[in-house]
């Protein structure tokens, strides 16, 4: 089978964005992806485009695709519509790896957008109500919030306002890594601080103002340990990859100095276990099937983005990528060590919690970013050297754990 090369990458900002469509910010992002490959729209041989809540949003439930990308002239090509929930971006580069490797064409995109802000806060937070079995939604909620019994909640510690019922989720997954590893609220808060200082640098993150341990541990509650800037927060945007194989580089004349070798794509869903039994957790097999395939280890890694949808995902997935033993992820990221500058940096681009969280888009949005540092382009937030990069993108929830999860490792 052929190499895979990300050729393009474009993203939107992402935000809060009431006078844009969904077609806007696909054909956005999907011109500067185009650009940036040096590449027109004709020369794509296929498309995968991703996207979670368009239908709950807009009542667009079917041919998503083909309608975003119709007035661009991406047309007369296979086009598949991509849901996997917050991993359907991921998911979709994934595709578009394989129908390259299987000789499908020489080039394929990859896009994912979604427009999740609206003043209907009720339609907006309820967006996420199916990322579970819905069949018995109140007791899978309950179940997996009562995975942190035994940690007490300080009074005042929840916001009497309306939020997702997926904070209350990692609420519990925060409470149980507490309880099991001694991990501790300002561990939690070392990690949104980390991340909103280096949205800092980010011209296309949602927020971009630098934050202290203190400033996150003061801010309003959500859920215990959880304050505000623990949480990604409802965000717009879009983003899209251009894929080549090795031989279309050669054919498109493109300049293979840009491109950015697909090493390891993986994709995988979850399995029924205890929720101690953090060695089989999906992310962990799955990031262990990405080093096998990409003949590396996480030893190799230059620079990380991982799914930090709440903080506590972003010190689980730490551990589970193999960058720290498990229960050391809060006291490495207290020390700085997951920093830019720091032995391994993670999330450059702010991740989730400030960057933004457009779910649809968000494992392009990761892409993005590991295909910018690896280019040596990403200015003050550049990771310097980096050679290898890896990307963790989590989506839904059944049993304990996420229900689908993505590892990509991308290189020079």
């Amino acid at each position: 089978m052929q190499d895979i090369y990300v050729v393009g990458v474009g993203m939107t900002p992402f935000g809060k964005f009431r006078d844009k469509s969904i077609k806007d910010m696909t054909g956005e992002a999907v011109a500067a992806a185009l650009t940036d490959a040096g590449l027109t729209s004709d020369r794509i041989d296929g498309a995968f485009f991703s996207n979670a809540v368009q239908g709950h949003m807009e009542g667009q439930h079917m041919i998503r695709g083909e309608i975003a990308l119709r007035e661009m002239g991406i047309q007369g090509i296979p086009v598949v519509n991509v849901e996997n929930a917050c991993a359907s971006a991921s998911t979709g580069f994934k595709l578009a790896v394989d129908f390259l490797k299987a000789g499908n064409g020489d080039c394929c995109l990859a896009v994912g957008a979604e427009k999740m802000y609206s003043d209907d806060r009720a339609l907006m937070f309820s967006a996420f109500d199916s990322g579970w079995d819905v069949s018995n939604g109140e007791e899978v909620a309950q179940r997996l919030a009562d995975l942190g019994a035994g940690v007490e909640e300080p009074e005042g510690s929840k916001s009497p306002k309306p939020y997702s019922v997926f904070m209350d989720v990692y609420a519990g997954f925060a409470r149980l890594h507490m309880k099991t590893f001694g991990t501790t609220q300002e561990q939690f808060a070392a990690v949104s601080a980390k991340n909103h200082a280096h949205s800092a640098h980010n011209p296309l993150a949602q927020y971009r103002d630098a934050m202290t341990i203190e400033q996150v541990l003061h801010a309003p509650p959500i859920t215990y340990p959880l304050t505000l800037p623990m949480c990604a927060p409802i965000s717009d945007g879009a983003a899209a990859a251009v894929l080549c194989t090795g031989e279309g580089l050669k054919r498109l004349g493109l300049d293979p100095a840009r491109a950015i070798k697909v090493k390891a794509a993986i994709l995988r869903s979850g399995t029924d276990r205890p929720p101690e039994d953090f060695e089989n957790h999906l992310t962990r097999l799955a990031a262990l099937q990405a080093y096998e395939q990409a003949g590396l280890g996480p030893e190799d890694m230059s620079v990380a983005e991982v799914h930090d949808a709440t903080a506590v995902g972003e010190v689980i997935q730490i551990e589970n990528l193999g960058f720290v033993a498990f229960g050391e992820g809060g006291p490495a990221s207290l020390r700085g060590e997951t920093s830019i500058g720091g032995r391994i940096p993670v999330n450059p681009s702010g991740g989730l919690e400030s960057k933004g969280h457009p779910v649809g888009a968000t494992g392009i949005g990761q892409v993005f970013e590991l295909v910018t540092q690896l280019r040596g382009e990403a200015g003050a937030r550049q990771v310097e050297g980096a050679q290898n990069a890896i990307a963790e993108n989590g989506g839904g929830l059944h049993g304990v754990e996420e229900a689908a999860a993505c590892v990509t490792i991308l290189g020079r």
